[in-house]
């Protein structure tokens, strides 16, 4: 059974499971919008609007999780025949929950894909020809700043909120991501929260919003300009919010 004493499945919105984290007081996933659909349209299908014609993509996958966003990703790079190779990379502090992923309860889109998760609670690695994941046990912090910079085309910023799991959310955060990120790269986030989006500017990025029809806003980023998405008017938020601070170390 996937339930245990910290953990507890979820049904969400559009059918698929999530989970309830005891010791982090959160929902991995909107239960509203759904898990399977949250990854999709908040991380997987801006990244590639962006990035779709890429021959090889770095993607830093913050944090794993249940692993949907990784698994969503390939899932939708499959069903739209791109050809680029992925190397995804992500952090999860929760060992134990890694251990149970073996038994959750994944939606059809991923039963192909089931293979994938076995062999990373099993070895913490998958590869094959168009495909590497590495899986992280540890500090997220610690982990990404083991990387080259200008590495990361992709990063899904998909932490425990920051009320919850503030570490993953402040400026020196944001600074470490810079570094490893791309000029051109993006970063996604299902936060809108003035203090994330004001630790993204604070560190050289341009803010856009994800909207679209059927889920609430979501935040783009990227060191470049984006075509594709409106730009949230930093200067203006912050004078309107003279108050407002991003989080700190």
């Amino acid at each position: 059974m996937f339930d245990s004493q910290l953990h507890e499945m979820v049904l969400s919105g559009d059918g698929s499971y999530t989970a309830y984290s005891k010791e982090y007081g959160e929902h991995y996933h909107s239960t509203k919008d759904g898990a399977l659909y949250e990854s999709l349209i908040k991380h997987v299908e801006p990244a590639f609007k962006i990035k779709k014609d890429s021959k090889e993509l770095n993607i830093l996958d913050i944090c794993f999780g249940l692993g949907f966003n990784t698994l969503a990703t390939i899932y939708y790079h499959k069903k739209n025949s791109f050809t680029s190779k992925l190397n995804i990379f992500s952090p999860e502090l929760d060992g134990a929950l890694v251990k149970f992923l073996a038994n959750f309860n994944y939606p059809k889109e991923f039963d192909e894909l089931r293979h994938i998760i076995i062999e990373l609670v099993n070895n913490g690695v998958y590869s094959d020809e168009n495909l590497h994941i590495e899986l992280f046990l540890g500090d997220a912090r610690e982990y990404i700043k083991k990387f080259p910079k200008a590495k990361f085309d992709i990063v899904y910023q998909d932490a425990f909120s920051p009320s919850a799991n503030p570490s993953l959310w402040t400026k020196e955060y944001f600074s470490d991501i810079k570094n490893i990120i791309k000029e051109d790269g993006v970063v996604t986030t299902y936060s809108i929260a003035l203090p994330t989006r004001l630790a993204l500017y604070e560190n050289g990025f341009s803010v856009y919003i994800n909207s679209g029809d059927g889920f609430r806003d979501a935040t783009v980023a990227s060191l470049s300009p984006l075509n594709g998405f409106t730009g949230v008017d930093m200067e203006h938020k912050i004078k309107c919010n003279p108050d407002a601070v991003s989080l700190r170390d």
